[in-house]
């Protein structure tokens, strides 16, 4: 039995079940192929905590942690709506090829047409095929605003 649900924070299992695909997630080498830090390990629960606008889609796949979906509110300035952006996205390796990340996109989707979003974003790394493959199928392509100038690439600036 599939089962996607928003998780409270609050209740420990929650908090564990994410930091467990989070970590890892992180683990991976799309997701960066090391641990998550001892300083994230140790306040990431904590600080989402704190976040209006963040929610956490958890997938279990009976009853066991299988994936999850890390989401934040923002706001599209020239559609004039909120927008969702899906900012961690990670399904544990046993449970990949399942279905599960339409599992979780559905939830996503359904939450933002709720809260009258224009959009869900997401990041993706460029040789990452097999996410490339499920966005795509899900609808999701790259951004642009004008075809001439080309599709946008995601920038950083590590503080």
């Amino acid at each position: 039995m599939i089962e996607t649900i928003i998780a409270d924070l609050h209740n420990e299992s929650h908090a564990a079940d994410f930091m467990q695909v989070l970590s890892s997630y992180a683990e991976d080498p799309m997701g960066g192929g090391g641990p998550l830090s001892d300083y994230t390990q140790k306040n990431l629960v904590a600080e989402l905590k704190k976040q209006e606008s963040n929610f956490i889609i958890l997938c279990y796949v009976d009853k066991e942690i299988a994936g999850i979906s890390n989401c934040f509110f923002g706001f599209s300035s020239f559609k004039a709506k909120p927008l969702i952006n899906i900012h961690d996205f990670a399904i544990l390796p046993k449970y990949r090829g399942q279905g599960l990340s339409k599992q979780l996109l559905d939830k996503v989707e359904a939450i933002a047409k709720e809260n009258d979003c224009c959009k869900i974003t997401l990041e993706v790394l460029d040789n990452n095929q097999r996410a490339k493959k499920v966005y795509l199928a899900f609808g999701f392509d790259g951004y642009e605003l004008n075809p001439e100038m080309g599709k946008a690439v995601f920038w950083q600036k590590n503080l």
